[in-house]
């Protein structure tokens, strides 16, 4: 893992960057969402993307051998609609045990009843439902906003219990940039960047991420791919480059945009 990692310029003098940015070699641009396209907010249901994304988004391409796609931990239907543009690209929504492909439908990881019942159990341990998020696999537990001592009183209170739950049902605990969260076990952002690199062996996969949870895709594609860490300061990463927000993340997807000969008029869903 590294310290200190490359910029925006060095990116773009990347020989297999600049196989893609010359029109050469076909692409997958895979972007998380929190943190990279749109800053984290307290209120999650409002962490609208900045200025100037959504305009971007609308002239990549969603389908052909160079396209962008989302890879979150949110929910695909969630994740649709803060994006709110159209068409909307390929989803992996709950850490990749979730593919939405518009117009051929959603594939979720199917939970046992067990997991179900510890699912419910767990909802019940917040009564905040503003701090819980319920997803077709998985709950996320959210402490952002609060108060250095709120925070640790509800991690104290929580991860024992979500502990006690994920060994009973099969689930593993994950701590993520602002909160914890009971996942199916191998559920990771790797699981889409490797399925991508699978079906998508010409082309160049580049994935945009900026916390832990995104250094599993960033491990997947050592060798194979490109990974850019987007934050607004450098920290230690499995990312081949690092870029800022917004500034920086605009002007990459803005050379992508240029890649795109039927570039897309703005339509916003309604």
């Amino acid at each position: 893992m590294k310290d200190t990692l490359p910029g925006l310029g060095q990116l773009l003098e990347d020989p297999l960057a600049r196989q893609v940015l010359s029109g050469r070699r076909p692409w997958v641009l895979a972007l998380d969402y929190d943190g990279t396209l749109a800053p984290f907010r307290p209120d999650r249901d409002h962490a609208c993307p900045y200025a100037g994304v959504r305009d971007v988004l609308n002239r990549l391409p969603t389908k052909g051998r160079s396209r962008f796609v989302m890879i979150s931990g949110r929910d695909a239907s969630s994740l649709s609609r803060l994006l709110n543009i159209h068409p909307i690209p390929e989803i992996w929504g709950c850490h990749g045990a979730q593919r939405l492909i518009p117009g051929e439908g959603e594939a979720v990881i199917p939970l046992t009843p067990e997991q179900q019942a510890a699912l419910e159990q767990a909802r019940a341990l917040v009564e905040d439902e503003s701090r819980t998020e319920t997803k077709p696999c998985g709950i996320a537990f959210h402490w952002r906003g609060l108060a250095p001592d709120e925070k640790r009183e509800f991690m104290a209170r929580l991860e024992p219990r979500l502990m006690e739950l994920a060994g009973r049902a099969g689930f593993e605990l994950h701590p993520f940039d602002g909160g914890l969260e009971l996942r199916l076990p191998g559920a990771s952002k790797a699981t889409a960047i490797r399925s991508l690199l699978e079906e998508h062996p010409e082309a160049l996969v580049i994935y945009l991420g900026d916390d832990r949870t995104d250094e599993d895709a960033f491990k997947a594609l050592k060798g194979r791919g490109i990974g850019v860490l987007v934050s607004a300061r450098p920290h230690a990463s499995e990312a081949s480059f690092w870029i800022r927000p917004p500034q920086e993340l605009l002007a990459l997807l803005g050379r992508f945009t240029s890649l795109n000969p039927k570039a897309r008029r703005p339509e916003y869903a309604q």
